[in-house]
């Protein structure tokens, strides 16, 4: 059976609640979602979250109790496992293993890119740059022509990374249009995720504005 009385406990700026929120509404779950200052993090939310980090779901239960998952990719899992509408892997075992394979992948090119977008000096800019553009060329090398990640169905992978490319849609183009050149399939992809009613749901109106105020508040390089 779907679950239903779903809480997302969340920080508007947080790719890894997007992760999360994009999965729920690709499955089309209805939850409710609860902000959290991460700089004055409330009695209640610490006492939930193991790590003090977000995402949290909160999954009500019958007795009226709520279990609590934290971790992105575990949430998103157990979205998966315990909903009915179209799987985000596929069939295949050893394709189903691929793919997690490049969700790891994911974690280190995150690391890259926020390093590189938050960057206050020129030397580790100029590094991270360089370390992002060669994660970059690699999933140039292993996509297919599209527009997802395995082709025509938006899958897990797609919603993973898609928080990440969403940072290059809101710095300075001429950054972003560098940093993408002659990537193609990068291109596309980046371009196909952003074009998504599920990833552009997954965070607020405002959420552009937040960012640039982020870079700004860290002075950053590339904040404006």
């Amino acid at each position: 059976m779907p679950t239903t009385n779903l809480t997302l406990i969340s920080n508007p700026l947080c790719p890894f609640v997007q992760r999360a929120a994009i999965v729920l509404l690709e499955k089309g779950v209805p939850f409710d979602r609860i902000n959290v200052d991460l700089a004055a993090k409330p009695d209640w939310f610490l006492a939930l979250s193991p790590t003090g980090k977000v995402p949290l779901l909160k999954v009500g239960q019958p007795d009226g109790t709520d279990a609590i998952l934290f971790e992105s990719m575990v949430i998103c899992e157990y979205i998966e496992e315990t909903q009915d509408a179209a799987p985000m892997y596929p069939a295949n075992a050893l394709l189903r293993a691929q793919h997690r394979g490049w969700i790891e992948f994911a974690t280190p090119t995150y690391a890259d890119g926020w390093q590189f977008l938050n960057a206050t000096d020129i030397e580790t800019a100029n590094a991270k740059k360089a370390a992002f553009r060669q994660r970059l060329e690699r999933l140039e090398a292993v996509l297919g022509p599209g527009p997802y990640f395995s082709g025509t169905a938006f899958g897990m992978v797609d919603a993973v990374f898609a928080p990440l490319f969403r940072y290059f849609d809101i710095i300075d183009q001429t950054v972003s249009k560098l940093m993408f050149e002659d990537l193609t399939r990068v291109s596309a992809w980046r371009a196909a995720l952003a074009a998504r009613e599920s990833v552009k749901a997954a965070v607020s109106e405002d959420y552009a504005e937040r960012f640039r105020h982020h870079l700004r508040r860290h002075s950053a390089i590339l904040a404006v």
